[in-house]
């Protein structure tokens, strides 16, 4: 039950860097109104906050985050942008998240 809660929180903070990288990405690239810069600056501080909440020390818990991040990244690319992530996208999707799991599973004494 802890890998999975620890797992959410990790998706949660993926989600709220995402989005706070993506709307001023909106705002730069695409001209989109600079009011977008106010749900992105919240939505990095959320990230910020989310990511004090993990019980594991902090050099371990950005590490092992990496491994989701990349992973709801590809599957931002598919639902927002519409972009298909294909074969090599999915293994190194895979090669992340073993990464992540030995770093944040892995048994401490």
């Amino acid at each position: 039950m802890q890998a999975l809660a620890t797992l959410g929180l990790f998706l949660a903070t993926a989600l709220a860097e995402i989005v706070g990288c993506y709307l001023p990405w909106l705002w730069l690239r695409q001209g989109r109104s600079a009011w977008l810069l106010l749900p992105a600056a919240a939505s990095l501080a959320l990230f910020a906050w989310l990511l004090t909440l993990h019980p594991a020390a902090a050099g371990r818990v950005y590490a092992a985050y990496g491994g989701v991040y990349v992973a709801v990244a590809l599957l931002w690319l598919w639902a927002v942008d519409g972009i298909r992530p294909g074969p090599w996208d999915w293994l190194g999707v895979a090669v992340t998240l073993c990464g992540m799991a030995i770093i944040a599973f892995a048994p401490r004494s």
